[in-house]
């Protein structure tokens, strides 16, 4: 990874003054806060029209449908831009669009998606605008924070900051529910974070006691499944040298100790699904399970789903390795198994994340704004730079601000647009005139 040496050194309505007299911007900083401005509701008029095409993650089509829409804003700022389909796992494709600039200065990838929770047969569908609110499927998560990129890069092209920078935007069909095999589905993007020196995402602002909050590392999800067995037999043998503990019983020593054995600091573990008899089976999608089974029968089969999240790789392989430990120190005549499924990885709390930040509240400064302090990673789930944090300086939460999302009613603050694209315009421009180190 290159970390940089960085130094630490509109709200509701486009009537009140964005950018305080004394703030300290250079002349091209100051036309990308009047360009962001002018634009707003053009860039409200594309947030409706992105929002009204259904692209939930199954909706191949429609996340095409949206990426097409997309394709002459980039282009029409000089990006030359390529749609990367993922039909081997049956999953809508990716946009990435390349601007190249001077090649020597940093190189910069900003992220974002384009699919959404709601598929085609949600009742949730059309962007309704209410003043400085708006409601829509993904309105918030993630198609506001695709506008805001689309915002700051034309306020850069407007000020000339943009000639010069070498940026790729990365917009995945598939960030909510990602196709498997991961190494096909995330192949594009890791190679994008592998050539970049800075990694910006554009999901949602994280906003805490009232004031914006810096995202410097965001947990990893992962997902694991406990199968065990047992001899069947009457439940009046039940603890007998013959009979053991049975399928139930071993699970339930496995979930206790898993509880008692493995907190630690940063660490969320949870059962999901459960269940145990006779006989007993996960769903295809493993979303369910059904079973039989007799109280007078030591159930031979049982089995459970959850998840855990890391702050760190470290942090995940050492959790793995306990939770294999318990599951392999089997109760009396019984036996039992754990499976992981491929998961979102930690992105982790680095010196040259902090640094990105610093360089964020830099901007803050400049533009009057407060600064932004670091959330706690226990606050945030995970997300597509977590691919790509390993390789690159990366910082999240740079999208709008908003509630209920992945909900009917899921609504964004339209007046978050401004305020982050002038943030993302100014930082962006900065770190694309330095020279990589």
């Amino acid at each position: 990874m290159k970390s940089f040496a960085f130094s630490a050194v509109t709200a509701a309505c486009l009537s009140m003054v964005s950018v305080p007299a004394n703030a300290q911007l250079s002349p091209a900083e100051q036309q990308m806060t009047e360009t962001v401005d002018a634009e707003y509701e053009r860039s409200i008029s594309l947030l409706e029209r992105l929002t009204n095409q259904n692209s939930g993650t199954r909706n191949i089509a429609g996340n095409r449908a949206v990426m097409d829409m997309l394709r002459p804003e980039f282009e029409a700022l000089g990006f030359a831009v390529d749609y990367i389909a993922q039909d081997e796992v049956e999953r809508g494709g990716h946009l990435l669009a390349r601007h190249q600039g001077d090649p020597n200065g940093t190189r910069i990838l900003l992220i974002a998606h384009t699919d959404t929770v709601f598929e085609v047969d949600s009742e949730f569908q059309t962007f309704v605008r209410n003043g400085d609110r708006a409601t829509g499927p993904g309105v918030y998560d993630d198609k506001g924070g695709i506008i805001i990129i689309l915002a700051a890069l034309r306020a850069m092209h407007a000020a000339g900051t943009l000639e010069d920078a070498n940026i790729t935007v990365a917009l995945t069909g598939d960030e909510e529910d990602f196709g498997e095999p991961v190494e096909i589905s995330r192949r594009d993007l890791v190679a994008a974070g592998q050539w970049a020196d800075v990694a910006l995402g554009f999901e949602s602002l994280s906003i805490q006691d009232g004031r914006d909050m810096g995202v410097i590392a965001r947990r990893s999800s992962n997902a694991w499944t406990v199968q065990t067995s047992g001899n069947e037999g009457h439940s009046s043998g039940i603890f007998s040298e013959g009979a053991g503990d049975g399928a139930a019983f071993e699970l339930a020593r496995i979930i206790h100790r898993f509880r008692t054995e493995l907190p630690e600091p940063s660490l969320t573990f949870n059962v999901g699904l459960m269940a145990a008899g006779t006989t007993a089976s996960f769903a295809e999608d493993l979303l369910s399970v059904e079973a039989t089974g007799k109280t007078n029968i030591i159930p031979p089969v049982a089995m459970a789903r959850g998840d855990f999240r890391t702050l760190t790789q470290e942090q995940t392989d050492r959790v793995r390795e306990r939770m294999e430990a318990i599951v392999a120190d089997h109760a009396p005549g019984t036996s039992a198994s754990i499976s992981f499924d491929e998961g979102y990885p930690p992105m982790a709390p680095t010196d040259g994340n902090r640094a990105l930040l610093d360089r964020l509240n830099a901007v803050n400064r400049d533009l009057g704004l407060d600064e932004q302090p670091v959330l706690d990673p226990l606050r945030r789930g995970a997300a597509d730079i977590s691919f790509v944090a390993p390789y690159a300086d990366a910082l999240a939460g740079m999208g709008p601000s908003g509630e209920r999302a992945h909900a009917p009613g899921e609504t964004i603050h339209l007046d978050s647009i401004p305020r982050q694209a002038r943030r993302a315009a100014i930082l962006i421009s900065r770190l694309a005139a330095e020279p990589r180190s």
